[in-house]
């Protein structure tokens, strides 16, 4: 499954009010987030039905602010949150971020420590 990219705050709202969401926030110039991004798209290959956006944590920087506004956690990039009735019920960053780890957490939606 191919990604889909937030576009404007109507969706980041619609979203943040959705049953549940996975974002991942990224940057499409650093290259530890190049790397996360992998994992988040290896992450999705066998979850065609996984409610799922990234950010473009540059190109769309108020979106990325509003997000962690919203959600109460320090930006990150990368980043990835996973959202249940618009509260976070993990997050990760960085290193933290593997298909393995979305995968657990995706399906036990257990909260960061």
């Amino acid at each position: 499954m191919e990604p889909c990219q937030l576009e404007d705050r109507a969706e980041l709202e619609r979203l943040l009010a959705a049953p549940r969401v996975l974002f991942f926030k990224h940057s499409l110039i650093c290259p530890v987030s190049a790397r996360g991004f992998r994992e988040y798209r290896r992450f999705l290959e066998p979850r065609e039905r996984e409610p799922t956006v990234w950010i473009d944590v540059i190109g769309q920087r108020p979106l990325s602010q509003l997000l962690a506004e919203r959600t109460g956690v320090a930006h990150e990039s990368p980043q990835a949150l996973l959202l249940e009735e618009g509260r976070v019920r993990w997050h990760a960053s960085h290193g933290s971020i593997t298909a393995e780890s979305l995968a657990a957490r995706a399906s036990a939606g257990t909260q960061s420590g």
